[in-house]
């Protein structure tokens, strides 16, 4: 194991150029395989998981998920305010950042980022989550990409360019997280779920990170620092890929059911119609059949 793992960091490193000394030694940083194993791993869970829950009931989890989605929340400010705090104080240029001239806020921007690049195994759970409550539904493409892509291009991140110009979409990221996990932490409350309004927002927010990401590491190619271009370029392609998905995930998931609310609407000429669709029940549902869900 030692010998493979010694050649496939030779590998690496004869392709992508001597690391950054600055993360040597740290947690699941020297070796990537310990990285790639557990990314086949949680792709493993994700095939089998849903066949071995396929006969048995649904697992609550609603007071772990409580808990795990507060943790998040919490882990997610405190790297945003980490991040930004650091890039307020110390000297980096919002357009393009180097990752070895800043001093001390490099140093600060490395520390946060590998809780980061970590946060993306935590978050593993999920997934797990959606397999244990029967909510395959949300195991989508989108889903699995996002998850099990993200936690190995930070491990290319964190060993060679772990600050600079790699904290800007990981600060945004963090802020969404907030948002979105606070969401998902308040709803596993059934008493909370009708004063949740923001759900459908979150994509959009998420969308709109991207396209900021995405400029600002467009801003970095046309006025250039050290940072490296390869890693730029990369990171312009995976954005796009992000927008993509996501688009396409909002389409399907907002726009065509407003369509055919309003269809409905149309061929049913009522506006109490209209209304109790959009609320998910009809309405006499809302009067005597509506139920809290169980999860």
């Amino acid at each position: 194991m030692e010998t493979f793992n010694y050649k496939l960091n030779m590998y690496i490193d004869s392709w992508m150029g001597p690391r950054d000394e600055r993360v040597q030694g740290w947690l699941l940083l020297d070796n990537y395989p310990p990285t790639f194993a557990l990314t086949v791993m949680y792709l493993l869970i994700v095939w089998m998981g849903p066949k071995y829950m396929r006969h048995r009931q649904p697992v609550s989890c609603r007071g772990l998920l409580l808990v795990y989605n507060l943790g998040l929340t919490i882990l997610s400010f405190y790297m945003f305010y980490e991040m930004v705090s650091a890039v307020w104080h110390g000297d980096y240029n919002l357009f393009c950042q180097d990752t070895h001239s800043a001093g001390e806020t490099d140093t600060k921007i490395i520390n946060v980022l590998w809780w980061y690049y970590f946060s993306k195994l935590i978050e593993f759970m999920d997934t797990f989550f959606f397999i244990l409550r029967k909510n395959n539904h949300q195991i989508t493409f989108l889903h699995i990409y996002h998850h099990a892509s993200m936690l190995n291009i930070w491990w290319f991140v964190m060993n060679w360019v772990p600050c600079g110009h790699s904290y800007f979409g990981a600060s945004l990221n963090s802020f969404i997280h907030v948002l979105m996990y606070s969401y998902y932490g308040l709803s596993a409350v059934p008493a909370l779920r009708p004063y949740l309004w923001w759900k459908k927002y979150i994509t959009q927010v998420q969308l709109i990170q991207f396209f900021l990401t995405m400029s600002q590491t467009i801003f970095a190619v046309i006025w250039p620092c050290d940072f490296p271009r390869g890693w730029l370029y990369f990171q312009i392609f995976y954005v796009v890929t992000l927008i993509a998905l996501f688009s396409n995930f909002y389409i399907q998931t907002y726009k065509k059911h407003l369509v055919s609310q309003k269809k409905e609407y149309h061929q049913n000429g009522s506006v109490a119609s209209l209304n109790g669709h959009v609320n998910g029940v009809t309405p006499t549902e809302t009067i005597t059949h509506r139920k809290v869900r169980g999860d």
